[in-house]
């Protein structure tokens, strides 16, 4: 059944050409479509042969010479196989399909036997051979059409031999009408051919035009997830800036009365005091540094990122990261142990975006662990799998671990498991890692046990 136009409404593009290419180029479719319109020619057939044998006496004004009784059963058997191959088409299938010279064969003696008893070769039943061929030539193979055409002419002419002859024009009739079949039989043939080269024609443009609405459609996916990522890293470098305004702001109120309280305590100190009061100086002394020395750690991690590479030494790195980690709120109660491989050496990177990667993972095992729950951060010497010299830091914490399900999303911007999260501190990391530190981020683990991070990192990136 075909379709309606207004059933294209609504629908892509590209499975709308999707469809019409698979109809096209798919013999087994193709071929039963053929089938369908070779059943509805051979009802066509049965319904006028049996108005031409039993209504021919209305239709024309001499009764016509014919033998009826045998017309009719010839027809009924026409009938009955035109039943049995409409059923098989309507399964799907194709009528002693890997028999098809068989058919050609039956339908030449068929014909042959209609226009026998009928009125032999000006039998208007000869016009049915037009039919066979124009069926064969639709449906197979311009070879096989030929030599039905060869079957019909065969039959035709022993139709002229075992048919009494009824006029002196019977012999230039059977002449012209065996001339006229293979003219059209040649025609037939030609224009189906041409009608399926233009269907394959039909079918490979059909099939470029998939392929490049895939393609384009591929890229505007490709630029709609780098215009997504994009989006997701300035956002994060937003609030990472207006953090170092905010951080400066905090550092330059607070440091002016520091220094003041520094001061006066230094000259207090200079005074001749008991014990008692310099101790407790000493004292007010030691915190007085230790805020500034917070305050400086809590600057120089918010300031702008320094984009340059130099020797770096990743236990310093690392230990940097986590005494600005250890100011989280989270940190308390947990266990960070570290386990620095003594063969690595200074590796030349950029330190500050090695911090901040870090940072990120020390902070989300943090989250992801309890009081008293243990956090190692080692590192190791390794080959990548282009054989080039890496370090890896892993980052493992003994937390809830990541859903199975969503652990092939942790590294999507906006993804997150957390009830307050943002979904972009992995995704930077990861973004900050290829790009910047020619490494990668890769979950090595995450079960009921614990997580493990592996960060790797480029040994010279000047290489």
């Amino acid at each position: 059944m075909s379709s309606s136009p207004s059933s294209t409404v609504g629908r892509p593009a590209a499975q709308v050409a999707n469809a019409t290419a698979n109809t096209v180029a798919n013999p087994n479719i193709r071929e039963l479509q053929a089938e369908s319109i070779t059943v509805r020619i051979r009802w066509f057939g049965v319904v006028v042969g049996y108005l031409l044998v039993n209504a021919g006496d209305f239709i024309n004004a001499s009764a016509r010479n014919t033998s009826k009784g045998e017309l009719n059963a010839l027809l009924a058997v026409g009938a009955v196989y035109a039943l049995i191959d409409t059923v098989r088409s309507m399964k799907g299938h194709v009528l002693l399909a890997e028999f098809r010279i068989l058919i050609s064969i039956m339908e030449a003696l068929f014909i042959g036997l209609l226009c026998y008893f009928d009125e032999g070769v000006s039998s208007p039943f000869r016009f049915y051979y037009f039919l066979s061929i124009l069926v064969c030539a639709i449906r197979h193979t311009p070879k096989l059409a030929f030599a039905t055409f060869g079957l019909h002419a065969l039959s035709y002419s022993m139709l002229g031999l075992l048919s009494p002859t009824r006029s002196d024009d019977d012999a230039t009739q059977m002449l012209l009408t065996l001339v006229f079949l293979g003219w059209a039989a040649w025609a037939i043939i030609a224009l189906t051919a041409l009608l399926k080269t233009a269907s394959q024609r039909l079918s490979e443009l059909n099939g470029e035009l998939v392929e490049n609405q895939e393609q384009l459609e591929a890229r505007i996916r490709d630029r709609t997830k780098q215009l997504q990522e994009s989006q997701a890293l300035l956002v994060q470098q937003e609030k990472q800036a207006a953090f170092g305004l905010l951080a400066a702001g905090i550092a330059h109120e607070v440091g002016n009365p520091l220094a003041s309280i520094s001061s006066i305590v230094q000259m207090l100190n200079r005074r001749n005091a008991d014990d008692y009061t310099k101790e407790r100086l000493e004292m007010v002394d030691g915190q007085l540094t230790r805020i500034q020395r917070t305050l400086q750690e809590l600057v120089g991690f918010s300031r702008p990122a320094s984009q340059m590479a130099t020797l770096v030494s990743t236990e310093a790195a690392i230990n940097d990261a986590l005494n600005i980690a250890k100011y989280y709120k989270r940190w308390k109660g947990k266990k960070v142990h570290t386990d620095f491989d003594p063969d690595i050496k200074a590796i030349r990177t950029i330190y500050d975006q090695l911090v901040q990667v870090v940072l990120n993972l020390v902070l989300n095992a943090l989250d992801a662990t309890e009081e008293g729950a243990s956090i190692t951060v080692r590192t190791r010497q390794e080959k990548s799998e282009a054989n080039v010299d890496v370090v890896a830091i892993y980052i493992a914490d003994e937390g809830h671990g990541i859903p199975e399900d969503a652990q092939a999303k942790i590294f999507e911007p906006y993804f997150t498991t957390k009830k307050t999260g943002t979904g972009l501190g992995l995704f930077v990391c990861r973004q900050l890692a290829q790009q910047e530190l020619g490494g990668s981020i890769d979950l090595v683990r995450s079960d009921a046990y614990g997580t493990e991070f592996r960060l790797t990192i480029a040994t010279d990136l000047t290489t």
